[in-house]
């Protein structure tokens, strides 16, 4: 049987596998949030270019992060000392950001998560580096719809099962892999929560991609 606890400003969130209702204050926060993490992330599409290294980029989404009013979660966490992750290419998820540069023809995923007044805004983006071949184009827009599919599945009644089965669908159909352990993943693709940044048992991709930027 599913439990739920509905949740008001001044209510303790419990943390024993219940699922948690929120009210307008809490979508509140998960709005602003969200709109930190998108600020960033439309910065990122601007500076996302030949040459530049990911560990830049990842200074700049430390101090936007900071001018906000957050904290990047993933800084400090576990001994972790950036504040967000950069995946390039063949990378699934997680990069970690460093001297590497940028070049033509890559695809990348930036993924960031602020953390503002005990909300997390966790998404990601994938950029495109320039002149990107047709494979990996391809990928990106695939991706996309997959996202796109499995949003529309978001409301009352629906099951995450029913959102990953028809998510996955769209490779079968464009003759494009499914990375299995992504499925470790597809419950946080649109949602921040007020607890702790927690790093899922498999490796898994980003939490979220939208529409590439180029």
């Amino acid at each position: 049987m599913t439990q739920y606890q509905h949740v008001t400003g001044t209510d303790t969130v419990l943390r024993d596998g219940t699922i948690k209702l929120h009210g307008p204050e809490g979508f509140d926060g998960m709005r602003a949030a969200g709109r930190l993490a998108a600020e960033i992330l439309d910065e990122m599409a601007l500076r996302v270019q030949p040459g530049v290294s990911t560990e830049e980029l990842d200074r700049v989404v430390r101090e936007m992060t900071l001018d906000g009013g957050g904290v990047p979660a993933t800084l400090g966490y576990r001994g972790y000392t950036h504040s967000c992750c950069i995946s390039i290419n063949h990378v699934v998820c997680h990069g970690i950001p460093s001297a590497k540069t940028l070049k033509e023809g890559d695809i990348v995923n930036i993924d960031v998560t602020p953390l503002l007044d005990g909300w997390h805004g966790d998404t990601s983006r994938m950029c495109l580096v320039g002149d990107v071949p047709l494979k990996a184009r391809r990928l990106v827009d695939v991706t996309y719809e997959c996202l796109m599919i499995g949003i529309a599945q978001a409301k009352p009644g629906a099951r995450l099962a029913t959102s990953a089965r028809r998510s996955r669908r769209m490779p079968r159909r464009t003759a494009t892999a499914w990375c299995a352990s992504s499925a470790a993943m597809a419950s946080a693709a649109c949602s921040t929560t007020r607890r702790k940044w927690s790093t899922p048992r498999r490796p898994a991709p980003g939490r979220s991609s939208s529409r590439a930027c180029s």
